[in-house]
């Protein structure tokens, strides 16, 4: 799955919208690992080997890791509580024969390119040369305009409550980020098992690090601040070097978000190499449940995900044709229906959120679609986009859903901190109800429903006073921009 910046000429293009960095560090590098490796590569390792999740009942897991192997693959990993593996083999049929065992409910394969080498040998992101230098602490206009400076008069959040990001990596040592920053609870996931070495979640780009900004970055006087900067985060890389994320790698980080407590997760990205996955398709069909079991049991220990819409300008609701996919290897044009789905926003469960501009009017690049949009947060136009952390001790401008999305999940982290007895249910709820609700622009046919839930903005824009129990009767602040650059 790419992160989810704004894109200008496709899905895959990462248009970094300005990224004018104050400060900014020599960016992340990656490093060899030490001689001794989690696990060498199976013995005549060779180019071929394509990765597949492998799904049954939980309480058939082992047979099928069995299965596994007898039938000319490997288990790469394997997440026993939701009955999903994720196998690797050389074997052309190896789907095929695997889907006639008994006890087998899906198999799918997770790539269109060979699993890489660096798979069984990952290398470790180098922690960037941090600046000795930072500017003064500046309130973003996203900030005041979902009220957010006046919600830390009520709560700034609480430390019990604990922040996934589920992303290219986060820069730890960054000044704004190092005091709210968990490194026990961190770790990569990327190709599909936890990697827990020190720094192998740190970042592969500037990503991660700019979504864990917007959600927590410290209120101590240098650079920005969060929306909760009081609560703690966690990286979890899911990212691999091209910043592809894979159906493994999500399964692998929400299964770790919900045994180690994490109260909320963002997800600014899309899972590759599938812009949508259909369930018609057998390898698609795969992605979408194990993904889903894996979020499903998240949320059933305490974890609430929210994710990004996307910035492809597509109604979720219609018929969308895809020209981007597959990610990993050539693309081509293909129409999905509606019942293809964008993983992991358009789950059950999962917060959708779509992208407004400085005022709150929608932004034209957002992904749409009624009965999908749960909220909408800012994001950013290009006239003024978010300024948050970047790697290196810096700061930077983006613009895209991926800055939308962490907005809701700070707000998520706030809700919690008021309230710890919320359930994801709840938070959700309490979500919706704060929200500020946006109509439909009168000259736009596209969006769909009514004042307090469209396809433009859901239940409306998220409003932090209103959610962390403040002034219902306060007014929103006038939001003041200079060529979109933070005063």
């Amino acid at each position: 799955m790419s992160p989810l910046v704004r894109r200008r000429t496709g899905r895959r293009v990462l248009a970094v919208a300005a990224l004018t960095a104050v400060a900014v560090g020599v960016p992340a590098v990656l490093t060899a690992i030490p001689a001794s490796t989690p696990e060498a590569a199976p013995p005549g390792w060779s180019a071929g080997i394509r990765s597949y999740l492998v799904i049954s009942a939980p309480t058939d897991v082992h047979s099928a890791k069995a299965a596994v192997v007898a039938k000319g693959g490997t288990v790469f990993a394997s997440y026993d509580a939701i009955g999903v593996v994720v196998a690797h083999s050389t074997a052309g049929d190896f789907a095929t024969t695997l889907r006639g065992v008994p006890g087998i409910q899906q198999v799918g394969a997770t790539r269109t390119a060979d699993v890489p080498a660096d798979a069984y040998a990952p290398a470790v992101p180098a922690a960037p040369d941090e600046s000795d230098e930072a500017p003064d602490e500046t309130v973003g206009w996203n900030m005041s305009q979902i009220r957010a400076d006046q919600a830390w008069d009520v709560t700034t959040g609480s430390r019990t409550v604990k922040v996934g990001v589920l992303d290219t990596g986060v820069d730890d040592l960054h000044q704004d980020l190092a005091p709210n920053f968990d490194a026990a609870d961190s770790v990569s996931c990327a190709y599909g098992r936890t990697d827990t070495r020190a720094g192998s979640w740190r970042a592969i780009g500037s990503h991660g690090t700019h979504v864990a900004g917007i959600i927590a970055a410290a209120r101590n006087g240098v650079g920005v601040v969060g929306v909760a900067p009081g609560v703690e985060i966690a990286s979890v890389r899911t990212a691999e070097p091209g910043s592809l994320t894979y159906a493994e790698n999500a399964v692998c980080g929400l299964v770790w978000a919900g045994d180690h407590g994490f109260r909320v997760t963002n997800s600014s990205n899309e899972t590759d190499p599938w812009l949508f996955n259909c369930p018609d398709n057998p390898d698609q069909a795969a992605i979408i449940e194990g993904v889903r079991r894996a979020q499903e049991y998240a949320e059933s220990r305490g974890s609430l995900q929210v994710a990004a819409a996307g910035n492809a300008n597509q109604d979720f609701a219609g018929t969308p044709t895809d020209t981007s996919s597959p990610s990993d290897s050539e693309p081509f044009e293909r129409t999905v229906t509606k019942a293809c789905l964008d993983v992991p926003a358009e789950l059950p469960g999962v917060v959708a959120v779509a992208s407004t501009a400085v005022g709150g009017g929608w932004a034209s690049y957002s992904n749409y679609g009624e009965g999908v949009i749960a909220l909408a947060a800012p994001g950013g136009d290009g006239d003024a986009d978010v300024y948050s952390t970047v790697p290196g001790g810096g700061y930077g401008m983006m613009s895209g859903t991926s800055m939308a999305s962490p907005h809701v999940t700070g707000v998520a982290a706030l809700i919690a901190s008021t309230d710890p007895s919320l359930t994801p249910a709840g938070i959700r709820e309490r979500l919706a109800a704060q929200a500020d609700p946006q109509p439909c622009p009168a000259s736009d046919t596209r969006c769909v429903g009514t004042e307090g839930d469209n396809g433009f903005f859901g239940k409306g824009e998220v409003d932090a006073l209103k959610a962390v129990g403040g002034a219902v009767a306060a007014t929103r602040r006038p939001v003041a921009v200079a060529g979109g650059s933070p005063e």
